[in-house]
């Protein structure tokens, strides 16, 4: 019998290995093998919680990701990682996951099911919160809808807040690149990297990677297009509602001035300059401190001009032509805050927005009121609620699609979401088409809004931007089949946007003149 037993252990390993091989919830990543699920329907395989940098705790707290360790054995990937530790998240982040930690660096992966290596565009998404809040366990980000479109979808955590973006003359003191503070685009980066290295054993080309993003997420592609640490692993973009330009102010501060904002916090706060000392504080109490009411308050711990990751400002790198060329999607909502403006305490009348109007623009004034007329107390709230939304994030995603135009050597497509959203949970009011509404029509996962009555148009809209999002990843068209033709955005097409609604179709700029107003009022940024 033993003899038997050893004559047959060759043969039983290599049926092991064959097992292994014909395993499709089996992947080898180049730091061990990580063993996924199906989802519900069968289509799809989700890996989650794929560490692809090593916990940024302890001496690792405000550093470069680095590689995370080997593992030996099959490592489960069924269960979400962790959230990054944040401050205020928003009412309507619901998070499935274990709850908040600093080692939170991981990502999940759908796949389709019998996908052959290396065939299948890569779609890596980014999520937005303002860089303090966000996490990738929402149900609205769930990767499994779009991956039945033949593409392959990647999520991933970055550090945010203090966490991810805290300067300090001591941090760039110890740095090999005399740099601080971008730690969660950085951590994006790495992000990218793993997926470049490992993605083709999940069925996606490395070749053919699409990054979007919503928000904060949208600001971070424009800038991961800018980096030369990210720019050469992207094939196409996807920009939702953001970008790293100015507004009224600049978009990101300059390495020198953040770190003297969040040097003089430190020391005010913890009474110490010593890197090694802050290092030491708990998270709950960098949670607490960068959350006080005090007066001033404190930092707000975005990105900044680090001179490594950002060599040089995102529109600077964009005018000098040294960011990706590549195909760019981009546009916004309708009503990106609008519902602010309408639900406001002191209600808006003609009076008061001609007041505001002569304050913020003097001499400009005029020609503000006949871009946004204030005629009637009704016409004033609508051009309040427009123009609001254009200072918060409508002109800077704009200026940043014009910078792709004139120095991106590609095909750039633009369009708005007019389709006003049903009520929910968290928007009582009918809130138009608000800020973040988009993400469950991207993903197909409108079911997921709580208490949200779709209706057949929704669904056919949701249908439509995830075939147009698709087909662009997969050859930078977002055209194809039956949809609504969509042309290039550009003076030879008219400036064509594609409205997303109802009925779908693409126009000339009818807001062309509004931007161009802004941009020249706001060309010369001021510090916020």
């Amino acid at each position: 019998m033993t003899r038997a037993l050893k004559a047959s252990a060759p043969f039983v390993f290599a049926f092991s290995l064959a097992a292994l091989a014909a395993n499709p919830l089996v992947v080898k990543t180049d730091k061990g093998k990580v063993q996924g699920a199906s989802t519900s329907d069968g289509q799809v395989i989700a890996f989650k919680g794929i560490p692809y940098a090593a916990p940024p705790v302890g001496d690792l707290r405000w550093k470069p990701p680095v590689p995370s360790e080997k593992w030996s054995g099959i490592r489960q990937a069924t269960e979400y990682g962790s959230h990054c530790v944040q401050t205020n998240p928003f009412a309507d982040m619901v998070f499935h996951d274990p709850g908040e930690s600093e080692d939170c660096l991981t990502l999940n992966v759908w796949a389709p099911k019998d996908a052959k290596p290396g065939s299948l565009p890569v779609m890596v998404w980014i999520y937005g919160g303002g860089y303090y809040a966000g996490g990738t366990s929402e149900a609205r980000q769930d990767g499994q809808f779009l991956a039945h479109r033949n593409v392959v979808v990647v999520t991933l955590n970055y550090r945010l807040g203090i966490f991810g973006f805290f300067a300090h003359p001591g941090l760039s003191a110890e740095s090999p690149h005399h740099a601080s503070g971008n730690y969660g685009l950085l951590d994006q980066a790495a992000a990218i990297d793993w997926v470049v290295r490992n993605i083709k054993a999940f069925g996606g080309d490395p070749k053919n990677l699409t990054l979007f993003g919503e928000s904060a997420g949208s600001f971070s592609v424009s800038a991961q297009m800018a980096s030369p640490l990210a720019k050469d692993h992207l094939q196409k973009a996807i920009g939702e509602s953001g970008a790293a330009f100015y507004s009224s102010g600049l978009a990101f501060p300059a390495r020198e001035a953040a770190e003297k904002t969040d040097s003089d916090f430190a020391e005010a706060t913890f009474h110490t300059t010593n890197i090694a000392d802050l290092r030491k504080i708990s998270a709950a109490d960098l949670v607490k401190a960068s959350t006080a009411k005090t007066t001033p308050p404190p930092p707000r711990f975005g990105p900044d001009v680090d001179g490594y990751f950002l060599p040089d400002s995102v529109p600077n790198i964009y005018a000098a032509a040294k960011q990706a060329h590549i195909p760019v999607l981009a546009g916004w909502n309708a009503d990106e805050i609008r519902a602010a403006i309408l639900l406001a305490p002191q209600k808006i009348t003609a009076d008061r927005f001609k007041t505001q109007a002569n304050a913020e623009f003097t001499t400009n004034a005029d020609k503000f009121l006949s871009l946004y007329p204030a005629n009637t107390d009704e016409e004033a709230v609508q051009s309040a609620g427009d123009y609001a939304s254009d200072r918060f994030i409508a002109y800077s995603t704009w200026r940043w699609i014009e910078a792709q135009v004139k120095t991106g050597s590609a095909p750039v497509y633009r369009y708005r979401l007019d389709l006003a959203a049903p009520t929910d949970k968290y928007h009582p009011v009918a809130p138009g088409a608000f800020h973040s509404d988009d993400i469950e029509y991207v993903f197909g996962t409108l079911d997921s809004r709580p208490q949200a009555t779709w209706r057949p148009e929704d669904r056919k809209l949701s249908d439509q931007i995830q075939q147009y999002w698709t087909n662009f990843a997969r050859t930078g068209d977002p055209n194809g089949g039956d949809l609504p033709k969509w042309p290039t955005y550009s003076a030879a097409d008219n400036w064509q946007v594609m409205h997303l609604d109802a009925t779908s179709e693409a126009k000339p700029d009818a807001q062309r003149d509004r931007y161009l107003f802004l941009d020249s009022v706001w060309t010369t940024p001021k510090q916020p």
